[in-house]
């Protein structure tokens, strides 16, 4: 008797980064059916944990779809491949997607729009693709509406009602502090990135500001730096002051 996808990835309770550290400190990793609001400062790091997570679930037997608004198909697994988190053959055997997204000609007057096409590619998608990431919504996001935005977390969080794990990337230049507290209330997990300067050196920092029905409390702070053929490393607090 063979199982499929589906039960595989109704067995599986959690979006794992595949670094044993990074998920303890989101308490034990992002609970599946999760609307997850990853917000940080330019190149702090957002594009390298979104696919820290794409790489994690593939690993999980989760397959993934992964919008960029940012890379080709080719730039984008020739960069997860410099991070040691080769997709190749996932993507070769259709179990993650990759859809680049040109929002250059999205006239100001037609976000609204766009965010709906987005949403309905998302909705037609085979039920396995259960992990879907947007990196990023920022340029939809500084051209629109407060209320299309609204609208668009609010049927993402829908969709994430009926078993998909959403990541929306966005830099936190996006959003004024009252849409953010707005945003924040509809996501249930909230992931916050910046640079801060430790010492003598600049480092990333990412703090866990929410997640619901997580193992441990939030609020935990992971600093972390980005090395060729290693992604994601964590640095000691106490190292980075070194």
């Amino acid at each position: 008797m063979t199982t499929s996808y589906d039960e595989i990835q109704n067995k599986t309770k959690i979006i794992s980064t595949g670094s044993t550290e990074i998920d303890k400190k989101l308490g034990g990793g992002i609970p599946v059916g999760s609307l997850v609001l990853l917000e940080g400062q330019s190149d702090a790091g957002k594009s390298v944990v979104s696919q820290h997570f794409c790489h994690g679930s593939l690993n999980s037997k989760m397959s993934t779809a992964y919008y960029t608004t940012e890379n080709t198909v080719k730039s984008l697994m020739t960069q997860m491949s410099s991070l040691n988190l080769d997709v190749t053959d996932f993507f070769l055997c259709d179990r993650m997607r990759v859809y680049p997204v040109d929002i250059s000609s999205v006239r100001d007057d037609d976000t609204e729009g766009a965010f709906q096409l987005l949403l309905d590619h998302i909705d037609c998608l085979p039920t396995k693709f259960q992990l879907i990431i947007v990196d990023s919504l920022t340029g939809l996001v500084t051209h629109s509406e407060d209320r299309a935005v609204i609208d668009f977390f609010a049927a993402c969080k829908q969709l994430c009602d009926q078993g998909r794990t959403i990541i929306a990337v966005v830099h936190s230049y996006a959003f004024e502090d009252k849409m953010l507290i707005r945003i924040r209330s509809l996501c249930d997990a909230h992931l916050v990135l910046k640079m801060e300067q430790v010492g003598e050196r600049l480092i990333k920092i990412m703090e866990v500001a929410k997640v619901r029905n997580a193992d441990q409390s939030t609020g935990n702070v992971i600093s972390f730096d980005v090395e060729p053929g290693m992604g994601m490393k964590i640095i000691p607090i106490s190292k980075a002051k070194a």
